[in-house]
């Protein structure tokens, strides 16, 4: 073993499995929330746990994070602890600080405290600016609007529906309420302005105004990540994730439904 590799092996002595799964679980679920995949979960923490002496087993789900921890300097220092994800919110620079962070463990030899102290600081960023980012979802489904054969009228009806949606389902989801009910109150309120946009005959296509304006609410990351689970062989994970995509694709039916239920729309020509 080189020098420098037994100068970051030290950089773990004198650490419990208490305390090394208390960390872990906090980063493991923090990355679940933030839209890692089970995969992506398991190499930063294996590769922490690498340099510090640790033997980990991960079963990550789509509810939390079971781990098993054994001190490899001490036979009779294990823990198997499970700890419950935060609210799922996709947040993809975090993903990324936490997989340099795991690095620099890695090929720096941080300590525990020095680690713990830049996570904590991971944990503390902001989340994207709920105006801005309702302003590009407006604008990301005006263009899939013009895409699907719909006009500048229309492009600005799907703008102002996505932007109006998209902020109350923030709004919504400030007040703690379930992530579901965000979901189908955005969608049913998108769909109110669209349908509102084609009983005046705004444009010369309101049926693609109507079907491309709540495409900002389609869960990409879970059906992403649902995806690649399956493959590397998190089955649970995969299982779950596909499950709670498929339950947001119900909501968001559901709020268009009784949104163009209420409006009397009963003609498209998709």
């Amino acid at each position: 073993m080189s020098d420098k590799q037994s100068e970051i092996n030290r950089s773990g002595d004198g650490i419990t499995a208490k305390r090394f799964a208390d960390l872990i679980l906090d980063i493991g679920t923090f990355l679940l929330a933030s839209g890692a995949h089970s995969g992506r979960v398991n190499s930063n923490i294996k590769r922490i746990a690498l340099t510090w002496g640790f033997n980990v087993n991960l079963h990550p789900s789509f509810k939390g994070l079971l781990v098993t921890v054994q001190n490899t300097r001490d036979e009779h220092d294990s823990i198997t602890l499970f700890k419950e994800s935060p609210a799922h919110v996709v947040h993809l620079e975090v993903l990324t600080r936490v997989s340099h962070l795991s690095w620099k463990v890695y090929e720096q030899g941080l300590t525990i405290d020095e680690t713990e102290q830049a996570f904590c600081e991971i944990k503390e960023m902001p989340h994207y600016n709920p105006w801005l980012v309702s302003l590009v979802v407006g604008f990301s489904c005006a263009g899939l609007c013009l895409f699907a054969m719909g006009d500048w009228l229309n492009a600005i009806v799907v703008w102002l529906a996505a932007f109006v949606g998209s902020l109350i389902r923030f709004k919504v989801a400030a007040m703690n309420f379930n992530s579901m009910i965000s979901i189908g109150l955005a969608a049913f309120v998108t769909t109110i302005i669209t349908g509102l946009g084609s009983i005046n005959g705004i444009g010369g296509h309101p049926e693609a105004a109507m079907a491309t304006a709540v495409l900002y609410l389609i869960p990409g990351v879970p059906l992403i990540n649902s995806v690649i689970d399956l493959i590397e062989g998190y089955l649970t994970s995969a299982v779950n994730r596909c499950l709670f995509a498929g339950f947001i694709l119900l909501c968001i039916a559901a709020g268009m439904m009784l949104s163009i239920t209420l409006l009397g729309i009963d003609n498209f020509n998709l």
